[in-house]
């Protein structure tokens, strides 16, 4: 399959600020962009978010930030108090 060079402009700042976050997340801004496109065409859409979490400099706050963001992508953040106790009694036994 033939390449394709696909290129825009935007403001220095906020390509350096963009290649800063995929520095951070461990790729470069071409390799960002390339996934992009593929994943648009994957999900026919918008697919999905990459972001650093802002950290609150409290360990405890962050942790149960960490928590709620991961019962969330699991369909449990909306658990009673005694289903997540029933929980931890099953897992126990």
């Amino acid at each position: 399959m033939a390449n394709s060079l696909v290129q825009f402009r935007t403001d220095d700042a906020t390509r350096n600020e963009a290649a800063d976050i995929c520095e951070r997340l461990g790729i470069d801004l071409p390799t960002y962009m390339r996934m992009c496109i593929a994943r648009l065409i994957q999900e026919n859409g918008i697919p999905f978010s990459m972001k650093l979490e802002k950290k609150t400099g409290n360990r405890a706050v962050d942790a149960m930030k960490a928590a709620s963001r991961i019962a969330e992508e699991n369909g449990i953040s909306d658990m009673s108090l005694e289903e997540i106790n029933a929980e931890i009694a099953e897992a126990r036994k």
